[in-house]
């Protein structure tokens, strides 16, 4: 297992070690051991999530208000996402600014999203399935949202027209009335 901080140094990006031949493939997702020692981070996972979505969707920004902030590892299991992690600390330097990865099932990538960042992916492939380990389990009364292409934030998604949207997420808030 491989870990980088990428330019938010607190969202890591995991590249798992793979071992492929013609017959398929074997790789370790996950392994808790590893990412305690490599990162420092005590973690622990109460759930996992897996959602579909089609070509254009596109999910967020969602995060969750303590006492129920969650931390994640997100991986792609089919096909293919630009996948979003936005600063929403308020007192932190980078606050409102944004990281990106190209996440899929073929490169295998994962990221670590740190309690304190808002998520949020657009589906370029057919479609895609994302899963998701969680530190702290949904809360809907703590649940968030910041709108998607909140002019402050600036967010250079690939694709922006034709999107599909959730009423939820087309009524999101924008960075300055983040409640966290």
């Amino acid at each position: 297992m491989k870990i980088t901080p990428l330019d938010i140094s607190d969202v890591l990006l995991i590249e798992p070690m793979v071992f492929e031949d013609g017959r398929g493939f074997l790789f370790e997702s996950f392994n808790l051991n590893k990412f305690k020692e490599i990162t420092s981070l005590d973690v622990s996972f109460v759930q996992d999530n897996h959602t579909k979505s089609f070509n254009g969707v596109l999910r967020g920004l969602h995060y969750q208000t303590p006492p129920h902030a969650q931390g994640k590892i997100v991986r792609v299991i089919q096909g293919e996402v630009f996948d979003v992690a936005v600063d929403i600390r308020k007192s932190s330097p980078t606050f409102g600014k944004y990281v990106t990865q190209i996440l899929s099932a073929e490169n295998k990538k994962q990221i670590w999203i740190p309690e304190g960042f808002a998520h949020g992916f657009l589906t370029l492939s057919e479609h895609s399935e994302l899963l998701y380990k969680i530190t702290a389990p949904y809360c809907k009364d703590y649940e968030k949202s910041i709108h998607w292409n909140d002019p402050l934030i600036d967010i250079h998604w690939p694709k922006t027209d034709n999107l599909i949207i959730s009423d939820k997420d087309r009524l999101a808030k924008n960075i300055n009335d983040v409640d966290f």
